[in-house]
């Protein structure tokens, strides 16, 4: 059994480098790549995706998972290798019903679409997207249909890219709970008086920006001799190995949140696949549990710690001294009231936390309205403000800033790419809180500025597994609860009715 365990590991390893080089080619191209390279880009990444799909499928696979079954079974269900004999198990029979030709033209269609965003997008030119819509919608029908009997066209894209385990219908029903929470705590907000935030859309050079964000996220963890920063067009995070992980981020010099809290929240992400045990690399276990599971890391970082008003306490001053001219005269009470200010705002990334997840919840729906064939791609723009103004009050004033402004519609498959924000949030209320009570010195070392205590538990907790637990499992051992909105709703309550004397 030993020897077929190495020989599936060795196949696994190949497999993971494949993917790998592809996640440089994507990264590249996201970051320094010319415009002119994008043809030959789309080739290189279709190539590679096609050899990698190959390379898993393969039926030597599928025979060492059944003579690893029995071994399987002896192991502790919880054991490093009985854990991937069975994900690999559970992925393989997924991907084996999908045609490599399929997989390869999906991945081209994917770089050719993201860069014709880069262009269409400060060109409000949603017009020339319509047709890669168009195909990503084919693209996301057409797989559903490699796994019949769904009860939504979602549900296989989200058992497949998301968060595996939840169907659409569940979804949208955590949805509703919530918005009925947040509605109320939003209109209750738009009746109070509003923070004064003019200082936080002065001069603020780049440069400065990017140094102060970077100083943060290394005292939460994020190790830079693993890893490194960029510009890009969205921010993300993409890991070569546990050795190599980068984050992204953009800036605009007259608005100190969007780099700032897209650099904590990258951060966060990068502090997930960096914690993966080592021994887990090369392997599907090497990532996070989930989209939702990695969003609830990169939100708790960005909002939890780095919205706190502790946190703040200790960091204000730095970022005072950095920014002495635009925020000298500025007080802590006044900059902590202006990052958490409550408004409906255009852009999800830069969204308050009141109001991100109304986001989240109109693109969850439109999406399903566009695999189920009831909204047309090139209605997409007029149904998304109608939507945005019935939600959030406002009427985005063009498409650069409303339907264009995520390229995911663009570069994913529908369905799977925004329910993990909001199922993040929840998580992350319940990571935090059984963090903080299980070890109460993580409170007293924020008020110094240290993480190690936090970023302690939450590698243990939750970074060390990869992907060995599905993230319901991943929770419930951590917290030793199920999804709960209740965490997240009393933060938010808590926080929000101190800001606004509610």
């Amino acid at each position: 059994m030993e020897s077929k365990l190495k020989e599936l590991k060795a196949r696994l390893l190949e497999v993971y480098d494949l993917e790998a080089v592809s996640s440089v080619l994507q990264w590249d191209q996201a970051t320094y790549m010319p415009a002119g390279g994008t043809r030959a880009r789309a080739q290189q990444i279709r190539a590679v995706r096609q050899l990698a799909h190959d390379k898993f499928t393969d039926v030597a696979v599928g025979r060492l998972l059944d003579e690893l079954r029995t071994l399987e079974q002896d192991l502790p269900y919880d054991s490093d290798d009985a854990s991937l004999i069975r994900i690999t198990r559970e992925d393989y029979e997924r991907a084996i019903r999908v045609p490599t030709d399929f997989m390869g033209d999906f991945h081209s269609h994917v770089a050719e679409s993201y860069q014709e965003w880069t262009r269409a997008r400060p060109a409000d030119d949603f017009e020339a997207m319509v047709p890669y819509l168009e195909r990503m919608v084919e693209f996301s029908r057409d797989f559903a249909d490699f796994f019949p009997g769904y009860e939504s066209v979602a549900d296989p894209l989200i058992d497949y890219f998301a968060d595996e385990g939840y169907k659409a219908s569940e979804v949208q029903a955590i949805f509703a709970d919530l918005r009925e929470q947040l509605v109320p705590m939003a209109e209750a907000i738009a009746d109070s008086v509003e923070p004064e935030d003019e200082f936080l859309y002065r001069h603020f050079p780049k440069e400065e920006q990017l140094a102060f964000g970077l100083e943060v996220v290394k005292r939460f963890g994020y190790d830079l001799e693993r890893g490194r920063q960029d510009l890009t067009h969205h921010p993300f995070t993409t890991t070569f190995s546990t050795g190599d992980v980068r984050i992204t981020t953009r800036v605009h010099e007259n608005d100190l949140r969007s780099a700032l809290f897209a650099t904590l929240h990258e951060g966060g992400h990068a502090l997930y696949e960096q914690g993966v045990r080592t021994k887990l690399e090369g392997t599907p276990l090497a990532r996070g549990a989930s989209a939702g599971a990695h969003e609830s890391q990169s939100r708790l970082w960005e909002n939890l710690v780095g919205r706190s008003r502790v946190f703040w306490e200790v960091f204000f001053p730095a970022l005072q001294a950095r920014f002495s001219e635009q925020l000298g005269a500025v007080s802590l009470d006044e900059f902590y009231a202006a990052i958490n200010k409550v408004e409906p705002s255009l852009i999800r990334v830069e969204a308050d936390e009141v109001t991100y997840n109304l986001h989240v919840m109109l693109r969850f729906d439109l999406e399903q309205e566009l695999l189920e064939g009831r909204l047309a791609a090139a209605d997409v723009a007029d149904a998304y403000n109608a939507r945005f103004e019935q939600d959030l009050g406002i009427t985005p004033p063009d498409n650069r800033d409303g339907v264009l402004q995520d390229m995911h519609w663009f570069g994913h498959f529908l369905g799977a790419g925004y329910l993990g924000y909001t199922l993040g949030n929840i998580m992350s209320a319940q990571f935090f809180g059984t963090a903080l009570r299980q070890r109460p010195r993580i409170s007293d070392e924020m008020r110094e500025g240290v993480f190690d205590a936090l970023h302690g538990w939450l590698r243990e907790e939750a970074y060390g597994h990869g992907r060995k637990f599905k993230a319901p499992e991943l929770l419930e051992r951590a917290t030793g609860q199920p999804l709960s909105i209740e965490p997240y709703v009393d933060y938010l309550t808590e926080k929000y009715t101190a800001l606004y004397n509610l």
